[in-house]
Parts: C-alpha cells; structure tokens; sequence
C-alpha cells in the first residue's frame, strides 16, 4: 500500500511539474544555444564542457529553422549547411518541436523554456538541457562581439 502510495504520490508531483508552455513562449527559443547536459532514459547523466557546435534558432510564429553552427575565437559563428526545418506543434499531450530534412522527420517534446534555458525529450527519453549562449571573445583584441 506505501509503495502504491509513493507512486502516485510521484505521478501526480512529475504531472505537476510540467511546465504549461505557451505560443509566446515559443519565442524564446531564438537565437545561440548549447547542450549543457543529457539525462538517459534510466536517470544517468553525461554533462559537457565548453561546447564547439551551437544550435542556433530562428522560428516566427510556429515555423522557423535550427543551424548547427560553430563558436570561433573572435566571437563570431561558422554557420555550417547543416540545418533542419523546425515546425512547433501544440496538442492536449505536450508541445513538440517536429524537425524535418531532405533525409527524415522527428520530433522531440519541449518539456519546459526559459528565457535562459530549455529542455527536450525525444523518442528515446532522453532529455536535452540546453543553456542560452552567445558569443565570445578569446582573442582579447578590444572588438565588441555581435
């Protein structure tokens, strides 16, 4: 009986902590991001470090794009041809980010956004932490960074 009652205990703390994301939310996800962490379907993590590629977002509306693109060390981006087409989708079971290239389609469940931060879930149930970023300037020479 305890452990029936831990349980749903547990279900009804996780349903609650959905995040309600919202259209105007979505606008959020606009611009440099970098993967902060992985959380496995059984609850390891893999943290990272300093971060070489970004996702960099760019959605009006419910359409727009993800870049793969590359930090360099005056503070600028490589932008790589590597992209996909993101479409957001909402339903009564979560909001979906649906990526779509010339290759194949998925999608990955936005489970909660910030104006810093976000996570996704994808079929595997893995969660991606993402954490906004920008550019930086190692080479030190004075340039303000874009």
């Amino acid at each position: 009986m305890k452990k029936t009652f831990m349980i749903l205990v547990l279900s009804l703390l996780f349903v609650g902590c959905k995040q309600d994301i919202k259209p105007a939310d979505i606008a959020k996800l606009n611009g440099y991001w970098e993967i902060e962490k992985v959380v496995f379907d059984k609850g390891e993590e893999k943290a990272y470090g300093m971060n070489e590629n970004f996702d960099y977002f760019l959605i009006k509306g419910d359409k727009g794009t993800r870049t793969k693109v590359m930090a360099q060390l005056g503070g600028t981006f490589l932008t790589t041809n590597t992209f996909e087409n993101v479409s957001v989708r909402f339903t009564d079971k979560g909001t979906f980010l649906d990526y779509k290239t010339e290759y194949a389609k998925w999608s990955e469940e936005l489970i909660s956004i910030s104006d810093e931060t976000f996570v996704v879930k994808n079929d595997q149930n893995k969660e991606y932490h993402y954490k906004k970023s920008g550019p930086v300037n190692l080479l030190n020479d004075g340039k303000k960074t874009k």
